[in-house]
């Protein structure tokens, strides 16, 4: 949508789109970087999916679900795949697809070991930019392995810059450009640049191939007929698929430094059964034959000349580089009806430069006047890396737990290890990821996060991916959202409200808003809170638990696994979450009722009950889940009668501070039925009011507002002499999610003879607790961070400079909470600030990132930061939800 009188050609481009003028999102960068080790290609008897499926099976394994490439594209239904692999002449394989350990080999769990980063995008992938560093030596594939093994959890992991494999430079820059001439009609442009001091020799092998839906007996996925590629001529192929149509390609056959002429070698994408299971294959050329052609000189692996055909093909270019010499390979697909008046490559040129033109003008309007060059490279790097891990996602969980037809049928325990009480899902569409290696599946409460930066640039997009997970081939019949790949059924926090409420706000203006949207996704939500209701409050007392509730191993326990016998852990964040779904539907409920009255009855229900839970909160049992003499919000563990108050100081005890809501009276004053209920409410359950702010008009701080929020303000002003305190919560980058005082006084449980501690660990895990990457005892993680600010934003809608606190906790410098959220703001963007000799705190142990001019300009966004330094960990590629510093 154009933003005011100001508009591009991308914006012209996102408009055909959504009046299904143009299918500009038919094609994108939708191919994961990561298909082996995933859930859904395990058919294992035991859900290993890691060694179900190894790394090293990829070049030779036929994919089920999906595919994957080296920053590739494909369709929305992943049918017809390209990406480019690579040879440096010394590598024992192609590189076809970014490596990285397992959560078995890495000693902080699964890590992809490659320099690549996403530079550029546009919302319709009308145009894209991405750069992989491949180093000329041999890739040290064995020791990533052996040095990773060899480190223990407190090591940091070993990673490929340490391996000395960019010393003096020896790296090619692989740059993968694409440029839409129009929704058919595409180029892939490969740029080579020799950064190192000699002259390279560098194997670029351009690549199309079908997804192998034919093998399998499916009947859902265009698979009645075998899809196939053939040769034209040398620099050109013909390719048909049944659904999709007849498209052409062709590749620039005349490259300078071309050591020998274009050759276009043919395969079938389907298994080398002899390498990988010792038995008999079923094609005559299997998925590796070009690898095995190109780097072994097995000449029977592939076809070649007049004639060759298959369904998997590559162009293999040989090229020699001088040092600082660059060369550019374009390829053109269109369909076969839809070359634009211009056969062959065309003035492909004109078109790349004329597409990044287009892009510097759509982000010229999109990013804020106001922003430096570097604030506005940051946020635009954020939003390419949010759109480049788009990714083709395709799990039938029926089909999967029985096997395909065509196949032998899955072990007797693969049924039972997972995901068998959703049998209705069926998924394939295109989803936003949290990191397209790391993390190359969905997990919801990350997906709601993605879509609040992606409203800025892709509202409809946004709109659409919050509404697909509550469609019934998602949702659960008993309303529960689907957590993430490797189950289903556990537990991610009810932020999806949130979400949907903040969409809805920022994809248009007011009096412009899309309310049959917020209809929509409002009435499957009020399924999903009903299924919180039900199956999360065990006793009936409004205090919710069970599940992890995202914060992986903050805890003492593994939250999504049993307690010990006979126990119940009443959970902080469970009830605070609670709440918050709460507020926001109610909230949701008051915007529909303006316009259609029927919603003020529903108002009604989500006020009460947000204030029943309020109160059961701060009050029930005495004192609720509140600790007077620490000022903070405990969960609590009870054992028989025996009460055990878990006094760790984590992001645990702050999630009460962001279910808060502001009404306005206004409002209230417009809609009779919700008021009449509300003041009947006020005047007979007036005792459900002492501990919580919701207030009428003639005692209210404002007059003109009502603030329905779980603390206090007294209570409010405690948790803020935590979270603002240097020695507990607040760090230089942000709010840390476990109190550093847990450094030097760990919380200690001893539970029938086994104690269990937790203490503040800065940066990487200690713990195997949910895996080697999970951590939540200490770093800084975006989401919160971002919740935190914007409940503090609205305290301070209704305080005003009437609620003042200490900035630091102990310092006498007094300020409002708006002031807060600024400051919380600007230690976040300190993140990827750089800091005098100390460079970007991020990237400050990355010694290229840092200091050399070849990497300059580049941006990580890692999936949480170090407490203390601001390093970046973890995932390095989540410009999920640590996207979210585009809205700082």
């Amino acid at each position: 949508m154009s933003k005011g009188v100001f508009t591009s050609a991308e914006h012209l481009r996102l408009d055909q789109d959504r009046n299904r003028e143009g299918d500009w999102k038919r094609w994108g960068p939708y191919l994961s970087e990561r298909q082996w080790g995933t859930v859904r290609e395990d058919y294992s008897p035991d859900g290993d999916a890691w060694r179900s499926f190894p790394f090293e099976h990829a070049p030779s394994r036929a994919y089920r679900w999906g595919e994957d490439g080296l920053h590739g594209w494909t369709d929305r239904k992943g049918r017809l795949c390209y990406a480019v692999s690579l040879w440096n002449g010394r590598d024992p394989i192609l590189k076809e697809r970014l490596f990285g350990l397992t959560g078995h080999q890495g000693n902080h769990g699964e890590d992809v070991k490659e320099e690549y980063f996403y530079l550029d995008a546009t919302p319709t992938h009308s145009y894209g930019h991405a750069l992989y560093k491949y180093p000329q030596q041999e890739f040290p594939y064995q020791r990533l392995i052996e040095e990773n093994a060899n480190r223990s959890l407190a090591d940091r992991e070993f990673k490929l810059w340490q391996a000395d494999v960019f010393e003096n430079n020896q790296y090619f820059d692989v740059e993968f450009v694409q440029a839409k001439r129009s929704p058919e009609d595409i180029y892939f442009v490969t740029r080579v640049t020799n950064q190192g001091p000699d002259s390279e020799v560098l194997h670029v092998l351009p690549t199309f191939w079908f997804r192998n839906t034919w093998r399998w007996g499916c009947t859902f996925d265009d698979c009645e007929m075998k899809s196939r590629l053939w040769e034209v001529s040398g620099d050109s192929i013909q390719l048909w698929h049944p659904s999709l149509g007849e498209f052409l390609a062709m590749v620039e056959s005349d490259v300078s430094s071309l050591l020998q002429p274009v050759q276009a070698l043919f395969t079938e994408n389907e298994t080398h059964y002899e390498k990988v299971f010792q038995t008999k294959s079923v094609a005559e050329v299997q998925k590796d034959g070009i690898q095995r052609y190109v780097t072994d000189g097995e000449h029977a692996a592939v076809r070649t000349g007049d004639n060759a055909y298959g369904t998997k093909m590559s162009w293999w270019l040989k090229v020699r580089l001088e040092p600082g010499q660059r060369v550019e390979i374009p390829v053109r697909l269109h369909g076969v009806h839809e070359d634009n008046g211009e056969a062959g490559l065309g003035d492909w040129s004109s078109i790349v430069a004329d597409r990044k033109r287009e892009a510097d003008e759509f982000y010229a309007i999109e990013l804020e006047d106001e922003l430096t060059e570097e604030a506005r490279e940051i946020k635009r790097q954020a939003f390419a890396g949010l759109l480049w891990t788009k990714q083709f996602y395709h799990y039938v969980i029926e089909s999967w737990l029985e096997g395909d037809p065509a196949t032998v049928a899955p072990p007797a325990g693969h049924k039972k290890i997972r995901n068998t009480e959703w049998r209705h899902l069926f998924a394939r569409d295109v989803l936003s990821m949290p990191d397209s290696w790391e993390y190359p599946w969905f997990a919801a409460w990350d997906s709601a996060f993605h879509m609040i930066p992606m409203a800025e640039i892709d509202p409809e997009f946004a709109k659409a991916q919050l509404l697909l997970f509550l469609r019934e081939w998602y949702l659960h019949p008993n309303g529960q959202m689907p957590a993430y790949e490797w189950e289903f059924s556990d537990v991610n926090p009810p932020v999806h409200a949130w979400a949907l409420w903040r969409v809805y706000k920022i994809a248009g203006k007011k009096g412009e808003r899309d309310l049959d949207f917020l209809e929509r996704g409002f009435q499957k939500l009020m399924l999903n809170f009903n299924w919180w209701v039900n199956r999360k409050d065990q006793f009936g007392r409004n205090l919710f638990s069970g599940g992890f509730l995202g914060m992986d191993n903050i805890g003492v326990f593994d939250r999504s696994k049993g307690l010990p016998e006979g126990a119940v852990l009443e959970q902080a964040d469970g009830t605070a979450w609670m709440a918050f779904f709460c507020g926001t539907m109610l909230s949701i409920a008051l915007e529909l009722a303006e316009q259609r009255p029927v919603y003020e009855d529903i108002a009604s229900k989500f006020f009460e009950h947000y204030v029943s839970i309020a109160d059961a909160m701060n009050q029930f049992g005495g004192g609720g889940l509140w600790d007077e003499q620490d000022g903070f919000y405990y969960d609590r563990l009870m054992i028989g009668n025996q009460e055990i108050p878990m006094r760790i100081k984590s992001l645990v005890g702050l999630m009460p501070l962001i279910s808060v809501q502001v009404l306005d009276q206004a409002r209230i004053d417009r809609l009779p039925g919700f008021k009449q209920r509300l003041e009947w409410f006020m005047q007979h359950r007036a005792e459900l009011g002492d501990h919580i702010s919701y207030c009428d008009t003639t005692g209210c701080e404002a007059g003109d507002k009502m603030l329905l929020a779980i603390p206090s303000r007294q209570r409010l002003e405690k948790l803020m002499t935590h979270m603002l305190n240097s020695d507990e919560f607040l760090s230089d980058f942000g709010i840390r999610s476990l109190s550093r005082h847990h450094q030097q006084d760990p919380f200690v449980l001893n539970l029938g003879g086994e104690e269990m501690a937790v203490h503040y660990v800065a940066g990487e895990s200690d713990s195997w607790m949910f895996g080697g990457n999970s951590n939540w005892r200490g770093p800084i993680w975006f989401p919160i961070n971002y919740l935190l600010i914007e409940a503090l934003e609205a305290y301070y809608h209704y305080y005003g400079d009437k609620v003042q606190v200490e900035l630091p906790a102990g310092s006498k410098n007094f300020v409002n909470l708006l002031q807060v959220a600024d400051e919380i703001k600007k230690r976040l963007k300190a993140i990827f600030t750089p800091n005098g000799n100390h460079g970007v705190p991020a990237t400050q142990r990355h010694p290229y990132l840092h200091a050399d001019p070849q990497w300059e300009g580049i941006h990580l966004f890692h999936e949480y930061f170090d407490g203390d330094t601001g390093e970046g960990l973890g995932a390095a590629h989540q410009t999920g939800w640590t996207s979210l510093i585009t809205r700082l």
